[in-house]
């Protein structure tokens, strides 16, 4: 159960934060289709990062260290990546929904192209060791033997776990909070409500929507590493999993609000934990494989997160709320 709890958290966990930076983008006013092509750059630039730092000297030891700077300098990449989208809908005009598709099919193109430039094949990776052995607790991590259990308690939160995980929490509380009990995260909400109301109120829409892109941005770099980091062994192939797609549909499902796209994502990383573990998975401890037992094909399982995600979209999407100004230009001069 204890792993089950885990391997469900690596995926889940990306997932929140990227469904959350659709809410970012949309709550603005801008429909981020991109975030696929986004978390696709994010993991490219995040391992590149890491190659170049562990070129630069750096050992495992300091792998913690590695993790946030990347982190950083990662979601920073994801902003600017994500201004081709902000500057198409919002200066140009452009719709949008072909402008967050057409970066979704810009970034795995561009990403395999340097992956070739780099490495002569269409898989980039670690120059040494694997994403374990540079980024997840382990009892070693902490001077003690490698076979070493605090208890099962414990053990969930610090044994084989990736702190990036933690990071990626506490982020998304923080823009949670932004978004939702600042000032500055009202008038970007209001943007996506009602634009020439809050113009009219000396609200800059055009910021805020940069903004709201930009943080995004930002954040499904972030996502997209994250995801690199916990379930690829830090490796950028030009795709993730359609993590992007299925980011959207959790923050549809969890009607652009945070606690319910948590909850969403839990949901939905079940079902990713289980298309990927089931094989292994025994829940009562007794040697017993229940699902791989069942004789089921293993494409069943892999469609299993893609097909619950259809099902729950076709009940609730009719009753979500989306942002009135989504997708919407603004224009100054038109009411």
């Amino acid at each position: 159960m204890v792993f089950l709890i885990q391997q469900t958290m690596l995926y889940a966990v990306p997932l929140m934060l990227v469904a959350l930076a659709g809410v970012c983008a949309e709550r603005s006013g801008v429909i981020n289709l991109a975030l696929e092509g986004i978390m696709i750059f994010g993991a490219f630039m995040g391992v590149v990062l890491c190659r170049v730092f562990i070129g630069a000297g750096f050992e495992t030891e300091q792998g913690m260290l590695m993790m946030l700077i990347v982190m950083i300098i990662v979601g920073l990449c994801g902003a600017v990546f994500s201004l081709l989208l902000a500057f198409s809908a919002i200066n140009l005009r452009a719709d949008q929904t072909i402008g967050g598709t057409a970066l979704n099919l810009l970034a795995p193109a561009l990403v395999l192209f340097f992956i070739y430039m780099i490495a002569q094949q269409n898989t980039l990776g670690l120059t040494k060791g694997g994403a374990a052995s540079w980024f997840m607790l382990r009892p070693s991590t902490f001077g003690l033997p490698k076979d070493y259990s605090w208890g099962p308690i414990i053990d969930l939160f610090i044994n084989k776990v990736y702190p990036a995980t933690y990071v990626c929490i506490l982020i998304f509380i923080l823009v949670s909070i932004f978004l939702y009990k600042t000032r500055t995260g009202l008038r970007m909400r209001s943007c996506g409500e009602n634009p020439h109301a809050a113009d009219s109120l000396g609200i800059n829409v055009f910021k805020m929507r940069y903004l709201g892109v930009c943080l995004s941005g930002f954040l499904a770099g972030i996502g997209g590493f994250t995801y690199s980091m916990t379930t690829a062994n830090c490796t950028s192939t030009g795709e993730v999993a359609g993590y992007g797609f299925l980011a959207l549909a959790v923050m549809i499902f969890g009607n652009w609000t945070p606690l319910n796209i948590a909850l969403g994502s839990l949901l939905f990383g079940l079902f990713k934990c289980i298309a990927a573990i089931y094989a292994t998975l025994d829940l009562n401890g007794d040697g017993s494989y229940l699902l791989s037992d069942l004789g089921l094909s293993p494409y069943v399982y892999r469609m299993l997160p893609y097909v619950i995600t259809l099902i729950v979209l076709a009940f609730t999407s009719k009753n979500s709320r989306v942002p009135k100004a989504e997708g919407i230009p603004y224009d100054k001069s038109s009411r």
